[in-house]
């Protein structure tokens, strides 16, 4: 598989790591569009969010559990955040490996996009 989050994942490409356990992993975005931009990514790939199936609730859940640590270990959760996840082409995923962005550090605005 030539996934480049699974090689970031495997450690064969460095990153800028935030956390990790043994679920996910959760870095510096490369090309940030907030202040701070982090991704946060399961361990386990997955193309897009239409692979999760029932089994898979627990992980996301997980995940924005991870979001919330992460927003109160670098003190930005009081001030606020956004989570996106984006899915396929039109939706804006340009890498085919669920992740979700967690945005802070400037006030975000509405609509998106």
């Amino acid at each position: 598989m030539n996934c480049i989050f699974c090689k970031i994942v495997k450690g064969e490409i460095p990153s800028s790591k935030i956390y990790e356990d043994d679920i996910v992993v959760a870095f510096n975005d490369i090309a940030p569009q907030a202040p701070i931009h982090i991704l946060i990514i399961p361990k386990k790939h997955y193309s897009t969010i239409l692979e999760l199936e029932e089994d898979d609730k627990e992980l996301i859940g997980y995940i924005f559990l991870v979001a919330n640590k992460i927003a109160k270990d670098l003190d930005f959760h009081e001030r606020g955040f956004r989570i996106v996840v984006n899915c396929n082409r039109d939706g804006g995923q340009t890498v085919f490996h669920v992740h979700f962005h967690l945005l802070a550090g400037r006030a975000m605005r509405w609509p998106p996009g």
